[in-house]
């Protein structure tokens, strides 16, 4: 299918790269929050609220796991990893690039976890834990990974185009 899908924590890039990679190669763009938020009329922290994270997180693999896209740049919600079935959909339809931060970098971008509408699952109560059960996830269904740190957005944009064989 020739899709590119952005993977990774929240505030890694995937919405904002991914907009201006697909400009730059001609792809068209697909957010899957936007989607979501379209879909339920509200801010994605108000559905965590009014679904519970099992509730979001169901909406989020049958909004993933249902795409169909053809030459698209995908970015995906962070908590999408905690679904299998939309993640061997999404690997179907493309290649998956993993936009990897180090926590710190996550830490510093991201001020408030719950204002962000970031997905707290089980025991991750915290950023710590958030990233450590979430980076096995994203390295296990990446292609490809693309290291982000200390990268300005351009510079993400042409690792992304680089990694995944574009010339930008």
């Amino acid at each position: 299918m020739d899709n590119l899908v952005l993977i990774g924590m929240p505030s890694s890039g995937k919405s904002t790269a991914g907009v201006l990679l697909a400009k730059k190669i001609g792809y068209g763009f697909i957010d899957s929050d936007l989607i979501i938020q379209g879909e339920q009329g509200a801010l994605l922290s108000e559905i965590i609220e009014r679904e519970g994270t099992e509730g979001f997180i169901a909406i989020e693999e049958r909004v993933n796991a249902g795409l169909m896209a053809m030459r698209c740049v995908i970015a995906t919600g962070g908590s999408v990893c905690y679904s299998e079935r939309a993640m061997e959909h999404l690997k179907t339809l493309g290649t998956v690039v993993y936009l990897q931060l180090s926590e710190e970098e996550v830490a510093r971008r991201i001020p408030s976890l719950v204002k962000r509408g970031v997905v707290m699952r089980g025991n991750a109560t915290t950023l710590s834990a958030l990233y450590r059960e979430r980076v096995p996830l994203y390295e296990r269904y990446a292609d490809v990974t693309v290291h982000c740190d200390g990268q300005t957005i351009d510079e993400t944009v042409e690792a992304i185009a680089a990694a995944a064989g574009f010339s930008i």
